[in-house]
């Protein structure tokens, strides 16, 4: 089947995309693309006349490769395996772009390897082995890095955070690490941390609400059956509980429900995050309350 570029300068035929004489994708004077046109039509354009990968069609018209995909084949264009018939940057591209630039970019604005290339015009894969040619560690793939749960010096911290006051961020890329490694060591370290934002909402001092829980009868019953040590109240929860205090489903159902406490107060209580107390309510079935509000703890406590 042949179809007529939306734009009228270039046909859709079977075979590859007709050579411009500027370099680019198309036939002279075919634009880059025809936002106005029917989204099938405009697919085919973008594939045949401007040789664009179906991966990079889905990125400019805001739908997933595999539709991209099926809109060719239902308009009767040859989808050509992965890697084949697509444009591709020139022998060199981007050989003038030193090395320090690229890797300033990775380490100390923590660019990835696909956000260089878009910069830089330097396939990915060629800023990846740069950047290891020149010796650089590459960081492991997801959101949760390895690297990022490194440690820096705590005297070095000390002077460029508390002393000299510069920011987490500051720090972090003085010393080539994260903010978030930052801003745990001096949590480890106890460090007092500064606070952004506004401050913080009115409430019971924890140390006054550590006291209240421990004090509650039905807390103090469900902690003795149960054997969990009474950890007096004073300095971070880290620091409380350097190895937290077992806790199973059915604990965490009976503080929450029975003793009316909630996640943040279980917290307190045993060491265990606040997220991983809500995973054992959930794999309990209890029913979580909704945000806001009291708990039955504080309507109790407050009115005792």
């Amino acid at each position: 089947m042949s179809h007529r570029c939306p734009a009228g300068c270039c046909p859709h035929a079977g075979g590859d995309p007709v050579p411009s004489v500027a370099g680019g994708g198309g036939a002279p004077g075919c634009p880059p693309d025809v936002p106005g046109a029917a989204l099938p039509e405009r697919v085919a354009h973008l594939y045949v006349c401007q040789g664009l990968s179906t991966y990079r069609i889905g990125d400019v018209v805001g739908i997933s490769r595999q539709r991209v995909t099926r809109m060719l084949h239902r308009a009767g264009v040859p989808v050509k395996a992965q890697g084949n018939g697509r444009r591709r940057l020139p022998r060199g591209a981007g050989a003038g772009v030193p090395g320090t630039l690229l890797a300033e970019l990775y380490l100390r604005h923590r660019l990835t390897c696909a956000q260089i290339s878009q910069l830089t015009q330097i396939p990915a894969r060629t800023v990846r082995d740069r950047l290891r040619a020149d010796g650089v560690a590459l960081r492991t793939r997801g959101r949760f890095n390895r690297e990022d749960r490194l440690t820096v010096d705590p005297d070095v911290l000390a002077e460029l955070y508390l002393r000299a006051g510069l920011s987490s961020g500051e720090v972090g890329r003085l010393l080539g690490v994260s903010r978030r490694v930052v801003l745990r060591t001096a949590h480890d370290e106890g460090l007092p941390v500064r606070i952004g934002g506004p401050p913080p909402a009115r409430g019971p001092a924890e140390i006054e609400l550590i006291a209240a829980l421990y004090a509650d009868p039905h807390v103090r019953r469900v902690l003795a059956r149960h054997g969990l040590p009474t950890v007096p109240p004073g300095g971070p929860v880290w620091q409380r509980f350097p190895v937290p205090a077992r806790l199973s489903p059915g604990l965490a159902g009976e503080l929450y429900v029975s003793c009316g406490i909630g996640v943040h107060h279980i917290e307190l209580l045993t060491g265990q995050p606040a997220d991983c107390v809500r995973k054992l309510l959930h794999a309990a079935g209890v029913p979580l309350r909704p945000a806001g509000g009291r708990s039955p703890f504080l309507r109790r406590w407050r009115h005792a």
